[in-house]
């Protein structure tokens, strides 16, 4: 599966991801030529890291509109934001192995 992360990965989901055999590319700004850089388009999962960067979430979903939204980060999403999540994840609750094993 391929995964782009937007944000910072202090709790470190990248190597949990790419353990698990997912392809993992980062964009650090959630803008679209950041997420088309990250080759968005082509791409299974969105993984934002960063409450807020959530914004980008509707930029990544316009991209391509397949995308499963996953956000793994502590604080809430706004409402807009929330509507287009599939999955909204505390790393406090769960850590980076369970959340990449259930991706």
């Amino acid at each position: 599966m391929q995964v782009v992360l937007v944000g910072s990965d202090p709790d470190g989901i990248t190597d949990a991801l790419e353990s698990e055999g997912h392809t993992v590319t980062v964009a650090d700004v959630g803008n679209r030529p950041g997420l088309e850089e990250a080759g968005v388009h082509d791409a299974d999962v969105y993984l934002l890291t960063e409450m807020a960067q959530a914004t980008s979430i509707a930029v990544a979903k316009d991209l391509n509109p397949d995308l499963r939204i996953v956000v793994y980060a502590e604080g809430s999403l706004p409402d807009f934001a929330s509507r287009q999540a599939d999955l909204v994840v505390d790393p406090n609750l769960l850590g980076p192995e369970a959340v990449a094993e259930e991706l």
